[in-house]
């Protein structure tokens, strides 16, 4: 008869040599360990409609949380860019905007800046989450049925900045502030 222990240490060893066949199984494993940072995204033809760095952004609309239609292209025409950022009303979405906040955008008050919120589903519910979260002073724009999201393939925090031409110049995750600062001191 086996024991109760006997059949717990089995199991953990088949757990155990299970997760060992399947990460020796991923190629290149050690890669994914120190990624170099280099964008490995394919090159796009300049004057392309897209969502790449580089690509012209597709115009699309939203409603802010005041319930008015903002277009990106009606954005670009009075600032120097536009500046999404994607955002879930999370602790990392926050300590992204705070910093963003307090440390980006004060140094580029001619960009246009605004939180997209793809999670609440209503201007209502956006509107209770950015006051409810200390953000009533900044633009947030209510991505209802995540269009917006879609169509940029973003994640939680991924970060847009389309030039006032509508050039893409950055589509990637925030991480901290700089690479943002580099890109928006870019912009003509």
């Amino acid at each position: 008869m086996f024991s109760v222990k006997l059949i717990w240490r089995f199991i953990l060893m088949a757990v155990l040599l299970t997760s060992l066949l399947t990460v020796a199984g991923c190629e290149g494993l050690t890669d994914d360990l120190t990624p170099s940072g280099d964008d490995e995204r394919p090159a796009v033809d300049a004057g392309t409609i897209g969502i790449q760095v580089g690509q012209q952004s597709p115009d699309f609309s939203m409603l802010d949380t005041l319930g008015n239609s903002r277009g990106l292209y009606d954005e670009l025409s009075r600032a120097r860019g536009v500046v999404l950022y994607f955002n879930m009303w999370c602790p990392i979405c926050d300590a992204h905007a705070s910093h963003m906040r307090a440390q980006v955008m004060p140094d580029f008050p001619d960009v246009s800046f605004f939180l997209v919120d793809y999670v609440t589903g209503s201007v209502a519910n956006s509107r209770a989450a950015q006051l409810s979260n200390g953000y009533a002073g900044m633009e947030v724009l209510v991505d209802a049925d995540q269009f917006v999201f879609n169509l940029y393939e973003a994640s939680m925090g991924t970060t847009i900045v389309i030039d006032s031409a509508g050039i893409v110049m950055m589509n990637e995750d925030y991480k901290d502030g700089v690479k943002l600062a580099e890109v928006l001191s870019t912009l003509p």
